[in-house]
Formats: C-alpha cells, sequence, structure tokens
C-alpha cells in the first residue's frame, strides 16, 4: 500500500465528488491519497473519507459511520458505511430494508445469551505448559510466539507482549519507577535466532535485573512447526549468551541424561530436571543483572509428527485413570494444563479421563501424585477397527440446491480436526464441475485448538462470486463441526431465518477453561436454542457426529467429512456426489476412510437409528458409566455398592437415613425429590470415603483390569 502510485490515483479521481477508502487497520491508503490531490482546486478536489470524515472527526466521535482503525472490517460494517454515504444522495427501499436487518442483527447478538469461548490454548503436553510458570510472587513478560498465550492462560503471571526482537525491553524502562526487583521475560527458540538476541544484549547493556526463559522446542511452533532457519543447538546458546555477558546461564530439561553427552557447553552452566523449574527460577531472580534460563522440551506437536515418521523416541507407556478411585478435584489439571485431561460424566459425579487419541506422553499429569493414576507400560492401544459398512440399500438421491445466485457455506470447528479441509474438498469438487468457488479460512491462532471459520462460496461460474466473505444473515448452509463456534457472535450474524439451514455437531469437545474451572459446564442446551432462534424453527438438525464417526471408523478426524455427508444427503450442498469423491480422491489422504465418513454421513441423514446400531460396541459400557435413570435407581445402586464396601449393615443405615429425607421431604413438600436426590449421592460419598483399603478393592474387585484388557494389547504391565 506504500508509496501509492501518483498517476493512477488521479486518473482514478478526476470527475468525483467523494471517494471512499475502505481498508483495515491504520489510514495508510487514505493519508496518500490526500497528500496527492491536495494541490487541486477546490471546485475539482473530491472528498477522501475512511477513518476520518469530511469535517476532520476520526472514527471514535462517529460524526458519521467511520470505518474503524481497530480489529477486522466486516462487510456488515463497510455496507453500513457505504449506505450512510450514499444516503444523502439516494436510498431506496432495499437499502433501507438492508440497514434495518443489520440493525436487527446487532441489538440480537447484544443481548446476553448462553456462549462460551473456544481460544487457542498450548497443545496437549505442550512445553509451555511448565515453562511459562514462575514463582509465587514473580511476574513475566511475553513476546511472540507459543507462548503468548499465556497472557489468557494465566493472566495472573504473565503481562504485556512486544514485537519479535523486544523481548523483555519494556523492563528497561518500567524497572527505575518500580519497587519490583526482577521479571522474568519469555523468549522463543525461533526468535531467539530471528531478533531475540538482540533483546538481550540490550537487557544487559542496561544493566536491568532479568532472566530471559528461551524456550528452546526444536520448531517454530506457531506457524506450523517449521525448522529455526538455521543451525542452532543449546550449547551454541549458551556461549552466545554468555558473550553477551549474561551474570549466569543454566538449562532445564525434561530430558536430563541426555546432556551427560553434549559439548560445547559455556563452562559454568548447570543442567537441571523441569522438576526443580521452580527452585532454580527462585534462585535466577535474586542475582543482580540478566540471567539466562534456557528451557530445553521438544514442541508436543512436533513429537507427535516425529513419531508417526519414526524419527522421534515412542515411549511404550501410557497414563490410564481409574474413574471409581478418581474424586475429581483437578489437581492433575492444575499440574500439567494439559487438554488430554478431560472430563468423564459417571454414575458417581464428574470425573477424569486421559483421552489417549490425544495425549502426547507428557506425563506431567502423573505430578499430582494421585491413586486413581496409572501408567501401562509396554504393550500398546489396541486399534479400533473399523465398522465393516453393510451393504447399504439404496440412499435416495438428494434434490441439490440450484446456483441461481451465490450460495454461502460457513463450516465452523475446532483447529487442528481438519475443518479447513472441507473448504479445500467442496473448493475442488466445485471446480471439478466447471463452477466458481472461492474459500476464506479465519484461523488466528486455531491450530492451537480455538475457533476456525471456512467461508465458502459457490455460484455457476467463478464471475459471479463478487465477495468471498459470507455477509450477515446470508450464509444458506452452516455445518457446525463444533457447537460451540457454532453458537458463536461470528457465526449467529451469519444465520438467518427463512434462509439459513444448519447442521450442527452435537457433541462437544471440552475447551481450555477446563483446565482452570474443573466444574465448568458447557451450556449446550442455550447454545442450540441460540441457533435455532438464528436460523427458524425446523431448520437445525442435531447429530452426535463424533462418537458415531469414532466408532465407525476409528478416528474423530473423520467427523468432519461425517458432516459433510449429512448436509448433502439433505440436499444443503449444491454440488455432485461424483465430484465430492473426486475431490477426496485428488486430496490423497486417507481417502478410504473419508468416502466411507461421508457415505455414513448420508446413511445417517436418512436413518440415523441405523448408523447407531452400527457403532455401539458389542460390549456393554462400564456400570460407573451407566446414569441412572430414577431416583429409586440411584439408591438402590449405591445400596449394593456400600454393601460391597463394608458390609449390608452398613448398606441398610444408608438405606434408611435417606428414606427418613425423603419421607419429610414428602411432608414438607409433596411430590419433590430435590433434596432426597442430593442426600442419596452425597450421604454415599461421605460413606464410602476411600482409604487404602477401598482403592484396593476398586482396583481388584469392579472389573478394572478387564477394562485395561479392552483398551491394550500385547505384552504389558500395570503400575
Amino acid at each position: 500500500p506504500w508509496p501509492l502510485e501518483p498517476n493512477g490515483v488521479r486518473e482514478f479521481a478526476q470527475g468525483l465528488d467523494e471517494i471512499l477508502v475502505v481498508e483495515e487497520k491504520r489510514q495508510v491508503i487514505e493519508y496518500q491519497m490526500k497528500e496527492q490531490l491536495y494541490n487541486w482546486r477546490d471546485d475539482v478536489r473530491p472528498r477522501v473519507i475512511g477513518k476520518y470524515d469530511e469535517h476532520g472527526e476520526w472514527e471514535v466521535h462517529r460524526s458519521e459511520w467511520l470505518l474503524p482503525a481497530a480489529g477486522e472490517l466486516t462487510p456488515a460494517m463497510i455496507a453500513r458505511v457505504i449506505a450512510a454515504r450514499i444516503g444523502k444522495f439516494y436510498t431506496s427501499r432495499i437499502v433501507e430494508a438492508r440497514l434495518k436487518f443489520l440493525e436487527a442483527k446487532e441489538a440480537a447478538l447484544a443481548r446476553p445469551r448462553a456462549k462460551i469461548a473456544r481460544i487457542p490454548y498450548f497443545c496437549s503436553g505442550c512445553p509451555h505448559n511448565t515453562s511459562t510458570r514462575v514463582p509465587e510472587g514473580s511476574k513475566a513478560l511475553a513476546g511472540i510466539g507459543c507462548h503468548y498465550m499465556a497472557i489468557w492462560i494465566r493472566p495472573e503471571e504473565t503481562m504485556t507482549f512486544t514485537q519479535m526482537g523486544g523481548e523483555g525491553a519494556p523492563w528497561i524502562g518500567i524497572q527505575p519507577f518500580t519497587e519490583t526487583k526482577h521479571i522474568f521475560a519469555n523468549l522463543g527458540d525461533g526468535t531467539y535466532f530471528h531478533s531475540g538476541l538482540l533483546a538481550v544484549r540490550a537487557a544487559v547493556g542496561a544493566k536491568v535485573n532479568i532472566t530471559y526463559k528461551i524456550l528452546f522446542n526444536d520448531a517454530v511452533a506457531m506457524t506450523g512447526g517449521q525448522p529455526v532457519d538455521g543451525q542452532l543447538t543449546v550449547a551454541m546458546v549458551t556461549r552466545q549468551v554468555a558473550a553477551e555477558g549474561v551474570k549466569k546461564v543454566v538449562v532445564v530439561t525434561d530430558e536430563t541424561e541426555k546432556y551427560q553427552s553434549v559439548t560445547g557447553m559455556e563452562p559454568g552452566t548447570t543442567v537441571h530436571d523441569r522438576d526443580d523449574l521452580d527452585q532454580v527460577q527462585r534462585e535466577l531472580r535474586e542475582i543482580e543483572g540478566t540471567t539466562v534460563l534456557i528451557y530445553d522440551q521438544t514442541c508436543a506437536a512436533e513429537k507427535r509428527r516425529r513419531r508417526k515418521r519414526g524419527k522421534f523416541a515412542d515411549p511404550a507407556k501410557r497414563v490410564v485413570i481409574n474413574d471409581l478411585v478418581c474424586e475429581g478435584c483437578g489437581d492433575c489439571s492444575v499440574k500439567s494444563n494439559c487438554l488430554s485431561v478431560v472430563p468423564l460424566e459417571t454414575e458417581f459425579g464428574r470425573k477424569r479421563a486421559i483421552d489417549q487419541s490425544t495425549c502426547n506422553k507428557d506425563y506431567s499429569c502423573l505430578k499430582g501424585f494421585c491413586p486413581s493414576f496409572v501408567t501401562v507400560e509396554g504393550g500398546q492401544l489396541r486399534k479400533k477397527k473399523a465398522v465393516v459398512q453393510e451393504v447399504l440399500s439404496a440412499l435416495p438421491m438428494p434434490q441439490l440446491p440450484t446456483l441461481d445466485k451465490p450460495y454461502g457455506i460457513l463450516v465452523t470447528g475446532v483447529g487442528g480436526t481438519g475443518v479447513v479441509t472441507i473448504g479445500a474438498l467442496l473448493g475442488m469438487a466445485a471446480h471439478i464441475e466447471g463452477k466458481g468457488a472461492a474459500v476464506l479460512d479465519m484461523t488466528g491462532l486455531a491450530q492451537k485448538g480455538g475457533s476456525v471459520y471456512s467461508h465458502i462460496r459457490l455460484a455457476r461460474k467463478p464471475e459471479e462470486i463478487h465477495a468471498v466473505r459470507i455477509a450477515a444473515g446470508e450464509a444458506r448452509l452452516v455445518i457446525g463441526c463444533d457447537m460451540i463456534v457454532a453458537a458463536s457472535d461470528e457465526a449467529i450474524a451469519k444465520m438467518q431465518a427463512g434462509t439459513t439451514r444448519a447442521v450442527i455437531n452435537g457433541d462437544v469437545a471440552t475447551t481450555g477453561g477446563f483446565t482452570k474451572d474443573p466444574d465448568l459446564q458447557v451450556p449446550t442446551r442455550d447454545m442450540a436454542e441460540s441457533i435455532r432462534e438464528a436460523c427458524g424453527p425446523g431448520a437445525v438438525d442435531f447429530v452426535e457426529a463424533t462418537p458415531l464417526a469414532t466408532a465407525l471408523l476409528g478416528d474423530s478426524i473423520a467427523t468432519n467429512l461425517f458432516m459433510v455427508g449429512y448436509a448433502w444427503q439433505k440436499g444443503l450442498i449444491p454440488i455432485g456426489e461424483a465430484a465430492i469423491m473426486q475431490a477426496i480422491e485428488l486430496n490423497g489422504a486417507a481417502v478410504e476412510s473419508n468416502k466411507k465418513a461421508f457415505e455414513w454421513g448420508r446413511r445417517a441423514a436418512v436413518d440415523v437409528a441405523s448408523v447407531e446400531r452400527a457403532a455401539t460396541p458389542a460390549q456393554a459400557k462400564p456400570e460407573g458409566l451407566r446414569l441412572s435413570q430414577s431416583l429409586e435407581e440411584t439408591i438402590s445402586r449405591r445400596r449394593d455398592f456400600l454393601a460391597a464396601y463394608q458390609n449390608d449393615a452398613y448398606a441398610k443405615r444408608y438405606e434408611d437415613f435417606v428414606s427418613r429425607v425423603r419421607a419429610a421431604e414428602q411432608a414438607k413438600a409433596p411430590g419433590s425429590t430435590t433434596l432426597t436426590s442430593m442426600v442419596a449421592r452425597y450421604l454415599f460419598k461421605l460413606m464410602a470415603y476411600k482409604d487404602e483399603y477401598e482403592v484396593a478393592r476398586l482396583y481388584t474387585q469392579t472389573g478394572f483390569e478387564d477394562r485395561i484388557a479392552a483398551m491394550f494389547e500385547g505384552d504389558y504391565k500395570i503400575n
């Protein structure tokens, strides 16, 4: 946008009364255009507006509807500005109706409603879960990289950030004016190599008390796991920073044993296990001047990729939680900050489980020293076998939509689960059929489990598509691979009753907030109602896509194509099946699985009951995961549990107490069972407290070993 070519600008501006400059962020083009037209005569010089109006008022004053300088510009924002400007010369019913719709949509979004943010988060087993922690009483400064997320994950510890190469530099100006004597600054290894060494040099020169934590993760993880631009080793970094004049250099790692053979380290550098991180940091913050802590642990996502390629050791050790022993306290999440520790709703309350499909074997969850945790060493997970697809009776062919005007599809989901692939496949399928297609992926930090939005525009010819991004109320179809993202303001804004149909995955994955709040409840019912309200009655289908796709195909990654198949069978995607199948083949990844996922989704749209039957495993659920359907059953199951816990007399004491409470409640509030239900659950919890004998019983007499045998195969042992 700079410098702006002057001859074209002048030719464009001749004969115009007004020029509206639409640019995101600050007014780079607007300033240049005004400068180039400044010396024109008043009677021929057009007004130039954008962030400023003709009176010189900036957008914050809102003297007219002007374009904001912060954030992104939506089609609705731009439309309102255009309407306000041309309204001085011309208006029409169409323009007025559109403005009224936008105002109504804004008012609807402003009303309080149940929603929850799906913010990006550290990957399971990410080194930053541990490395970005600081001792009590200390603060840290952030920089650019995955570790930036510490600002919203641990805001009480980590604050503010700078550009690459400026890490820690604000402290040079701040320290003389605060009673705080020391601060930590996080600095990624990629940024260190790029420009971060200059920040270390500046801190040394300024003689400030600061500890740089150089997070040596062996990859530029934030933008896709590329290698650092050049050769970089921990030993090199120790020598470089020592040469700059830092007072002390230490290395903290999860693999201390490998440093027994590392050579070339700066003399005096000490190596510590990551369990000692807190103590090491406490010592460093007492040293005058600039110090460096190099935290060496490979990026979890890169570990996973390399293990799949056989380039990284894959320890034959997995963590499993015995839910009957677990008390649901959440200390494992506090210790690990890991998204693979997931909630498990059981008959005896919310417990914890390890999601084996996402676990990256960091093992920091074991730091909770909880008796519900076991490690299975040796052997391997039993591979889930995809359900052999029965010979499907001929499914009816749907009536596909016509493309009399561009057709907008919004896909919402979670980063890292293949949402962007949906746009790529549908775009290619449309291209195969000779149609116009444009795809815009809004991802941000979404590869870290955040929100993803894919805007897909389809038309008869490419030239009929004038904007890729779907405007307010103009989504014809919403494929909600994640309900939380589908219920966000960004997605709800695209829906309109009478226009939008939606197919939503009813199974909701947990969010990063669960690591902070062990009792976090996702308001799924209210979110579903918000989507129904936005699309209108009868326009939304909910399907439990994730458990069905996982059971049928052995991998949750099949969920998204399952959703596409469902939507296609409902007649909501204006592309033929043959073109979609060809696009899957051209993509070349998991071709057969993706085709089957699409077909199972089609079947679910016609007869979901048959798909559920095919997905239901032969073995019954463990007893603890089967939820009681009545108060009588709740009491009866707990009475039987207590009899096994101690004896029949002990169980009868429980039953008699609950009966007395029930009689009292009926006398005071006939028909109510609220108090009785609570007493039945929590008196049981009190009476079945877990001493060492009970923990032993829950491991040996409740079928736990059988459940392990169903999960693992080969030669393994349980610790």
